[in-house]
């Protein structure tokens, strides 16, 4: 009798239980109000200036800075839109105790690198600045308080330095200029109609631009550049208490201005129709077809239950994405992908929006999938399994974050603190969060989820537009009227419930053999383990602490695509991506996504031109799924028809279109001529009619051949393990991969870029857009040295190409140079020049740029911009050091290439070496101009500044 009773009210025991944590719950928790993590000091000046410290030892020796301005473009008056955007400019220009170019010099001794690491950045309302100090010598640190200061009040806005910084602004918006542009600026008023936001776009206005009077932008840095609109952000290896003092010692002396001007944030409106508009561009591409539902006012997250809000909304996103990357894994699939989001370019608003890109595909059919998607969640909702789901990859994300909390990279602080500024964002630590995450995702039902469309479902004021090319002549895309007819017919229509197959959880059919582990040795110079395994495959291990929740994979052999012929070039160049798209053993992408739920792991293969190679990271805990997902991948690929035809068919919509784009055709002209038209030069710009070439059977028989046999494959594991953790799973699921002993090689297959000196011009594309690409290429014996030399020889031109062809000439905005060494499938090597820039200026950079050349090769660069770089490269190497991904691809390349030890573990000292002299030779063998092959775009007609027109021919 008890033991019925007992059963009897174990349900309602159950019951009771969930009410008490749900109402202990709501009791404790809802309210409590999110605390800024402890580990931060977070004071305020008595001239209001905010600041934000945290000590931080990764990386070493290092310190993250940050200025955090809350003004951007919404700040702007008429005559000043751009200028927020320029005055970021203006700070690098000249302050009070730094002449112009004097910060980025100072930085450059330093090894702080303009653009990648010094920079800094406006949006609509805030303005960044980015300081990474390294602290190896002294000084450095009270230097970068200086220009973080000057920054904030002592920039000198001369008037020579605004009139000759207009050109470059002019350079940095001609490069956001195309098609997307054009067709853009014609939505966006609409999407946020009587908002200042719709007229505030940071790049600003070329006209004002050109023509504003210096006083216009002396006038934006006095109203908004003031202590109370400002936050100071210092995270990394230094003391808090000396942080805190030089803060106060370098800001405290700011002041606001008298009558200062409010800060106020722009209002959005709701939309009070319901509209559509369509925007085509003879250039562009493809078509995408975005839904808006109206922005609202949201409150800060100030308490758990806004964090736990916020949850709730982050699992319906994600759901809702997932079932919409459903209905692209379909024959004839509706979309290349789709996707929605809270959220909008206002401060303090957000709104639903769903988006869907169409290719050259049926617009019609593709919004018509993406609302009944969208209707389906709002009428019937999710699953529990698919709640289920998303609550563990949700865990798995904070898990992994929480068990590397030690381990965080400063910057990552550094951009929480930033947010918690400006929009009160909460960062309590993911100490807390981790903590408030377990607490809340199983108290989030499945109702609750559901009820997050509850916030657009009645909604009958949308803003719909699409953008894409101009219809031809025998085709005809859906006007704004039928655009909103679609989602009206589908809201009012017949949709059945979401259909969910059961899928599988054991990932293999059946365990593999274990194979044994034949031999094992310790490398002391690398601090490796070396093992062979009985199939002959090698593996290196590296344990590291880097990371405390973080292995890496890296496995590879020579052999790649060089190994085929024209009539397999296609079959083979798109093998790896026809097997992915189709899935390995009994799983498609998608069950495979799903059986994977909670599990933070990923294995990739890759076919380059001369390797075979496997890649991969995951979890401790997830550490046997990664080797299992590795074994998938080399032993069952899965062929599946239905899924290859989506593939093909999502490929060739996806580029269908991609000759409509100047600069698509200019770069695979350019490249077909670089390598005179030969068939078997790799793929540069994809061409839907590669797709039609493959051959199903084709593409998976070379997948096989590349990854069936793990002959001559060599692994490298890196990070967090432990041998009791990893041997087993070499031996499982390693040395049981099929090895026939097959020799596996790459093959010259005589492909050269093309011999002597070739000019190449080509006009295409409306806007007043160059760019210039030079190539200069040639054999010679590889070697790491020459290799190392030539990285520096690239970067001292950069330093010069920002000094003279920006700074002066003022004709770019960015560009540079990049120089390669390759080993393999011939020794060579290609050093390349790329300047984006206006028509006008061609000629110019040209000889600005060869003179720059000529004068590396006559004189060898100067002893200072030897040293600028080699401080850039010693500090990137620092933190290289300390990461599991750089130490797992050069032990790869040290035993598949053969690569010396010491260029990993001297390399500091292997680049001090490097003398003037060293340069100068570099210069002399690549850019002496035996082989060069420059090639420049140019619009189809060129614009005069006085608007007379010029006609280029092809």
């Amino acid at each position: 009798m008890k033991i019925q009773f007992r059963e009897m009210i174990r349900p309602l025991l159950v019951v009771l239980c969930f009410f008490i944590v749900q109402n202990g719950y709501s009791q404790t928790a809802n309210g409590d109000k999110l605390v800024l993590d402890p580990k931060v000091k977070v004071g305020k000046l008595e001239n209001g200036l905010t600041y934000y410290i945290r000590q931080n030892k990764k990386p070493e020796q290092k310190v993250e800075l940050r200025l955090v301005v809350n003004a951007g473009a919404i700040n702007e008056d008429d005559d000043q839109r751009g200028l927020a955007h320029m005055c970021e400019h203006m700070a690098f220009n000249g302050t009070k105790n730094f002449k112009r170019n004097d910060i980025i010099s100072f930085l450059q001794d330093i090894g702080v690198g303009f653009g990648n690491d010094l920079n800094a950045y406006t949006g609509f309302d805030e303005t960044i600045y980015i300081l990474p100090i390294p602290t190896d010598k002294p000084g450095n640190l009270e230097k970068g308080f200086q220009v973080l200061e000057d920054w904030a009040h002592n920039v000198t806005y001369l008037t020579e330095d605004i009139e000759s910084e207009r050109a470059i602004i002019l350079e940095e918006s001609r490069l956001g200029k195309g098609a997307s542009d054009r067709m853009f600026k014609k939505i966006y008023p609409k999407l946020f109609l009587g908002s200042k936001y719709a007229n505030r776009i940071p790049i600003g206005v070329d006209s004002i631009i050109k023509n504003f009077a210096p006083d216009a932008i002396r006038r934006f840095y006095k109203d908004w550049y003031r202590p109370n609109l400002m936050a100071v952000v210092v995270v990394g290896d230094m003391e808090p208490s000396k942080a805190e003092e030089m803060i106060r010692k370098h800001f405290s002396a700011l002041t606001n201005p008298t009558n200062e001007r409010k800060r106020e944030n722009a209002e959005v409106f709701a939309y009070k129709t319901n509209e559509a508009i369509v925007a085509t561009d003879k250039e562009a591409t493809s078509y995408s077809v975005t839904v808006n539902y109206p922005f609202i006012k949201t409150p800060d997250e100030l308490t758990v239950g806004d964090y736990r809000e916020k949850l709730t909304q982050r699992i319906f996103t994600s759901l809702l994405g997932q079932r919409l990357q459903e209905l692209t894994q379909k024959e004839n699939p509706p979309f290349l992908g789709a996707g929605v989001y809270f959220g909008s370019f206002a401060r303090g608003y957000e709104g639903f929006t769903a988006s869907a890109g169409i290719g050259t595909g049926d617009i019609k059919k593709g919004l018509d999938a993406l609302i009944e998607e969208i209707e389906r969640a709002k009428r019937y909702g999710f699953t529990a399994n698919e709640l289920e789901r998303a609550r563990k990859n949700i865990m798995a994300v904070y898990e992994r974050s929480y068990n590397d909390r030690e381990k965080t990279e400063s910057e990552n602080f550094v951009d929480e603190y930033v947010q918690h500024f400006l929009e009160n964002a909460p960062s309590p630590g993911i100490e807390k969060e981790f903590e408030f995450v377990k607490m809340l995702l199983s108290t989030i039902t499945i109702d609750e989820v559901n009820a997050v469309s509850n916030k657009f479902k009645d909604e009958k004021n949308r803003f719909v537009y699409v953008m894409g090319p101009e219809p031809k002549d025998n085709t005809e895309i859906p006007g704004a009227t039928a655009l909103l007819a679609i989602i009206d017919s589908k809201e009012k229509s017949s949709i059945n419930t979401y259909q969910e197959k059961t899928v599988l959880t054991k990932l293999l059919d059946k365990e593999p053999i274990s194979g044994k582990i034949v031999s094992k040795t310790a490398n002391a110079l690398m601090k490796t383990t070396e093992i062979k395994l009985s199939n002959g495959v090698t593996v290196t291990l590296k344990r590291t602490d880097f990371k405390n929740d973080q292995i890496v994979m890296n496995a590879g052999r020579y052999g790649g695509k060089t190994n085929y012929k024209l009539v397999d070039k296609y079959s083979a160049e798109y093998a790896v991506p026809v097997v992915t798209a189709m899935g390995v053993g009994n799983f498609s992408p998608i069950d495979l996504k799903k059986a994977l739920a909670g599990k933070s792991v990923s294995v990739s293969p890759a076919l380059t031109e001369v390797t075979d190679e496997i890649r991969g990271n995951s979890t401790v805990k997830d550490l046997e799924t990664m080797f299992l997902l590795t074994h998938l991948y080399m032993t069952s690929p899965r062929r599946d028809t239905a899924l290859y035809k989506s593939y093909i068919q999502r490929s060739m919509s996806q580029f269908a279109m991609l000759s409509a784009n100047p600069q698509a055709v200019f770069i695979d002209t350019m490249y077909k001529t670089l390598y005179n038209n030969n068939p078997m030069a790799p793929v540069a710009v994809p061409n839907s009619a590669y797709y039609g070439k493959i051959n199903l059977d084709r593409s998976i028989a070379i997948y096989k051949e590349r990854f069936g046999d793990a002959s001559g494959m060599h692994f490298v594991f890196t990070g967090s393990f432990t041998d009791e953790q990893i041997m087993p799973l070499i031996e499982k699921y390693i040395a049981s991969l099929p090895a026939t002993s097959k020799k596996f090689a790459y093959q010259d297959t005589k492909v050269r870029p093309l011999q002597g000196q070739k000019k190449l011009t080509i006009s295409k594309g409306k806007e007043q857009k160059s760019l210039i690409l030079a190539f200069f290429n040639g054999e010679v014996p590889y070697s790491q040295d020459l290799d190392l030399k030539a990285q520096v020889l690239s970067g001292i031109l950069n330093i010069r190409i920002i000094e003279e062809l920006r700074e002066k000439v003022q004709g770019i905005y960015g560009g540079g140079t990049f120089a390669q060494l390759s080993k393999e499938p011939y020794s060579s090597y290609s050093f390349v020049l790329q300047l984006p820039c206006g028509p006008e200026k061609v000629d110019t950079l040209l000889k600005a740029v060869s003179k720059e050349f000529a004068d590396m090769i006559k004189s060898g660069p100067a002893q200072s911009y030897l040293d600028k770089v080699k401080k850039q490269l010693t500090e990137q190497d620092k933190v290289a050091m300390k990461d599991n991904s750089t130490w797992g691809s050069y032990l790869l390349d040290m035993a598949i290439k053969k690569y010396d030890p010491k260029y990993m573990l001297q390399y500091e000292k292997l680049v001090n070496q490097i003398t003037v002299k060293d340069v100068q030779q570099v210069a002399k063998l690549f850019l002496g101009g035996k082989n060069q092959f420059t090639a420049v775009l140019m619009p189809e007609t060129i614009v005069k500044e006085e608007g007379a027109e010029k006609k280029k021919s092809f």
